[in-house]
């Protein structure tokens, strides 16, 4: 079980991943609704993982990555994006993010991907 921090400025969005996820035993820490939001959360609530979009008021996804990578190195981010931004996917892998899963999602897709970052992140190494 993992603590998880959801950003995602649709609400849709964020109760979706978080059925998910609860749905597989993982806490959802906190829910935030922009790039701002979530750096904020993520210094307060210390996740084991961010589920991150990108497009998003106040702060983009890819400004947040860069201020929680500055909070914390190893720091596991979990990009969430749409079909067809490839680039910004890019982007955010080069700005910290450890992977990226795409909408709508796919719920046997979510939990491989947050399950192998979590047990990276433990040394659990499952390859």
């Amino acid at each position: 079980m993992a603590r998880i921090l959801i950003v995602d400025d649709a609400k849709f969005m964020r109760v979706t991943l978080s059925n998910i996820l609860k749905n597989d035993n993982h806490e959802i820490v906190g829910e935030a609704e922009n790039g701002l939001e979530a750096v904020q959360l993520y210094k307060q609530l210390q996740p084991d993982l961010v589920t991150m979009d990108i497009t998003m008021p106040v702060m983009n996804g890819i400004d947040a990555i860069k201020e929680i990578m500055d909070e914390n190195k190893e720091a596991q981010v979990l990009v969430c994006s749409a079909m067809g931004q490839q680039k910004v996917v890019v982007e955010a892998i080069e700005s910290g993010a450890k992977d990226f899963i795409v909408k709508p999602f796919d719920e046997n897709r979510v939990l491989e991907t947050v399950n192998r970052l979590l047990h990276k992140s433990q040394g659990l190494n499952t390859n």
